[in-house]
């Protein structure tokens, strides 16, 4: 590394991102290295998104080296390749609390940092932001710019191309950076092609084309149409040399491609894109996993990932048991083999959501469409209006983008549809873009939707089953990480649609859990035991239908209600009970609902969320108590309160 005359590394030196200017083009590629070092060292120890941070390193430097962050506005589309981007805008002390709970989030943050222009988490909103920003700059008369950073996939959605559709109409002086990594378009690299389009945006030439067209307009009657003549000539030559032809169909200009490791190369493409009227897309070619020998090698399982060894590449997980994920893979295949008609579909997340044992196996039953969630959804919609049987497999945080694909398409022709909603509930450290507490809300309220959750990865084969014979709509919800640690049942067999299980008999309280929160209800129910409090327990399995029968006559039965889970309380799972004993007229003598408070819930440890937010067996004993009480419920909950806050 190179240091200055006090031995400080260069990297320790930047405290805001105007510094970077002053570097020599030699002192940049030292500063890339020194990035590349941190970026892995940190992410070993705290998990993250390794390889799209590693792949724009010398692409975030040249951004700084041009723009200005102050004033100007980088907007890093989906934000997981921003690590680079924190560390040259002054956050370097705090970088190794990454993640963390309390630190930095792994995204951008607004709330975080003056440079983090806009908060993304979620694929395609870069350009329409920018755009957005861009004519905001125009009406305030402000020169600043706006530059959307893109890529990793994120052009495969449909929101991305709306955004460049309007952005050629409106011809606002745009700038889009496209990161491609392989993960996007395959490019047309060369340099032939990068040296034409580099050499036909240069400043001299724009000046002498904008001369020109300035000319002939001033020559009555013909001239508008030899200027169109020569614009078309200009963009068709750029097109027939390089990948530019559908940028150039928006009305778009191209400018690439263009080596995104050489620093050089970068700053004077930037520097030339000041100069062009109108949008204008910048085509970066990257490697993903760019100086780590692991991830450049399988850039895919080092997108996203937990602590590992620097050594090795491997993880340094000890979690038991087989994963909720897993499980659903190993039952799709078995259903698979039994069903002919099964389809599998998912959004670009084929090793997340655990497909690719089914892909391999049956390849002309499973389609990736992209990071296109609305898409995947009426795709399913035609194939099941044809007979088939498809299965979408999606994070429950991405199935918000197709509510209405869901509502409209799906629910209203009550069509035979499952969805996998992978990562339901509190995801963990990628924080409030990614925690799936939404979901048995907007789910819940749609006429014809079956809603059911799992305690365990036992049940949650059984409930694929089940949604795979129902005849309608049906949507399967389960949590992150690692089951319970059960045994797998060797023969699947379909619940009855709507029927719980009672899992423990009690005459004092009634707790009513669904998915995750069965296990700590459970837990809870031990320890009120101890206390001389005879608790029932039941796993609703299903969030709509509800088992009415069954939970009236145990809420008669005990008089006292907790319904527990791992979901917003507004329009949830237990509003659906206070609904369900407001309609019989049913009013016990106590109610707590346990659930999501109305917040967006910070990164963090899934275990330590949960107990913050009061929904583990710790909350579910003291909400017991609280119900019967107890002054040593009150004393629980007022220790509680204080160590929240």
């Amino acid at each position: 590394m190179e240091k200055n005359a006090s031995g400080m590394s260069l990297l320790s030196q930047i405290e805001s991102p105007c510094q970077v200017k002053n570097f020599s083009l030699h002192q940049l590629q030292e500063l890339a290295q020194e990035i590349r070092d941190r970026i892995i060292t940190t992410v070993a120890q705290t998990g993250g998104h390794l390889a799209p941070s590693l792949g724009v390193v010398e692409l975030s430097i040249a951004l700084h080296y041009v723009f200005d962050a102050a004033s100007d506005r980088i907007i890093w589309d989906v934000g997981h390749q921003a690590y680079a981007h924190k560390l040259l805008t002054g956050r370097q002390a705090q970088f190794s609390t990454l993640r963390q709970y309390g630190g930095l989030s792994g995204f951008p943050k607004r709330s975080e940092s003056r440079y983090d222009a806009f908060g993304t988490g979620h694929s395609g909103t870069s350009i329409s932001a920018a755009l957005g920003m861009t004519v905001a700059q125009n009406l305030k008369q402000s020169p600043a710019r706006a530059i959307a950073v893109i890529g990793d996939g994120s052009m495969t959605g449909g929101m991305a191309f709306e955004a460049m559709n309007h952005a050629g109409d409106l011809a606002k002086n745009l700038i889009i950076v496209l990161n491609d990594n392989e993960m996007s378009i395959s490019p047309n690299v060369g340099a032939v092609s990068s040296l034409l389009s580099r050499k036909l945006s240069g400043k001299t030439i724009m000046y002498l084309k904008r001369g020109i067209e300035d000319f002939l307009r001033s020559v009555p009657g013909i001239g508008p149409n030899i200027v169109q003549i020569l614009r078309r000539s200009v963009d068709s030559l750029i097109s027939f040399f390089t990948p530019g032809m559908l940028f150039q169909a928006f009305e778009i200009h191209y400018i690439g491609p263009i080596n995104g490791h050489r620093i050089d190369r970068l700053i004077e493409t930037f520097q030339m894109a000041r100069n062009v009227d109108g949008p204008v897309l910048i085509h970066v070619i990257t490697q993903k996993g760019k100086g780590y020998g692991p991830a450049e090698k399988d850039p895919t399982s080092f997108h996203g990932l937990g602590a590992f060894d620097i050594a090795t590449g491997k993880s340094l997980s000890s979690g038991k048991g087989l994963s909720y994920t897993k499980v659903f893979g190993l039952t799709m295949k078995k259903l698979a083999d039994a069903n002919p008609k099964l389809v599998g579909i998912t959004a670009a997340m084929l090793q997340g959501t655990g497909l690719e044992c089914f892909a391999e196996t049956y390849p002309d039953r499973f389609f990736d469409v992209g990071i296109a969630e609305q898409h995947a959804v009426t795709f399913a919609a035609g194939l099941a209006a044809e007979g088939l049987k498809p299965v979408v497999a999606i994070y429950s945080t991405f199935m918000q983008r197709a509510y209405d694909q869901i509502l409209h398409d799906v629910c209203l022709q009550n069509l035979p549809v499952v969805f996998a909603l992978d990562r339901g509930g509190i995801v963990g450290d990628d924080g409030p873009t990614h925690h799936g507490v939404f979901d048995l809300s907007f789910l819940r309220t749609i006429p014809n939707m079956v809603l059911m959750s799992p305690k365990d990865e036992n049940e949650l084969q059984h409930m694929l089953k089940t949604a795979l014979d129902y005849n309608g709509p049906a949507a399967v919800r389960y949590p992150r990480g690692n089951g319970l640690g059960v045994e797998l049942d060797e023969e699947l067999h379909s619940i009855p649609i709507g029927k719980g299980e009672v899992l423990r008999e009690g005459k004092d309280v009634l707790i009513i859990a669904i998915g995750s929160t069965v296990s700590g209800a459970m837990e809870a129910a031990t320890r009120l035991e101890a206390d001389g409090i005879d608790a029932a327990v039941i796993n609703a399995r299903f969030v709509k239908p509800l088992d009415r029968d069954l939970i009236l006559h145990w809420a008669e039965k005990t008089g006292r209600i907790i319904s527990v889970e791992e979901n917003v309380l507004q329009g949830g799972f237990g509003s659906a009970i206070l609904e369900l004993l407001q309609e019989e007229s049913l009013f016990p003598k106590g109610f707590k609902r346990l659930g999501v408070p109305d917040e967006f819930l910070p990164q963090g440890p899934q275990a330590l969320l949960r107990n913050l937010y009061g929904i583990d067996a710790d909350a579910i004993e003291n909400a017991a108590h609280q119900l019967l009480d107890s002054h040593h419920g009150k004393m629980l909950h007022a220790i509680g309160q204080t160590a929240r806050r």
